[in-house]
């Protein structure tokens, strides 16, 4: 789904080190980090994050990444809970894993 949306191989391989990948624009690395809060737990995201992502996304943006981001954190824990597994259907494409983080934690 991600490739039909513009996102490429590299930054699928990139993606548990956005911050220093140059596969990543300035902005992408901003809604990273913003989506790395959002699934902490506890979430936190710093007013120093929120206001920064204010000067490149106006009030409906921020609703809608926001809530794209929550939406998949609700789904991801959800599955987690009734121990739901992949189907496979992506089978052999990239799915890297956060460096020093348990699987269960995300």
């Amino acid at each position: 789904m991600g490739r039909n949306q513009g996102i490429s191989e590299q930054q699928l391989l990139d993606l548990d080190h956005f911050e220093a990948s140059p596969a990543f624009s300035d902005r992408e690395r901003l809604v990273l980090r913003y989506t790395a809060a959002m699934t902490e737990t506890p979430v936190d995201v710093s007013d120093e994050l929120f206001a920064e992502l204010r000067k490149h996304f106006n009030p409906q943006q921020m609703v809608e990444l926001t809530s794209a981001i929550a939406w998949e954190n609700y789904r991801a824990r959800f599955d987690h809970a009734f121990g739901i597994e992949a189907e496979g259907f992506s089978a052999g494409a990239v799915c890297p894993m956060p460096v020093g983080r348990h699987p269960s934690a995300v």
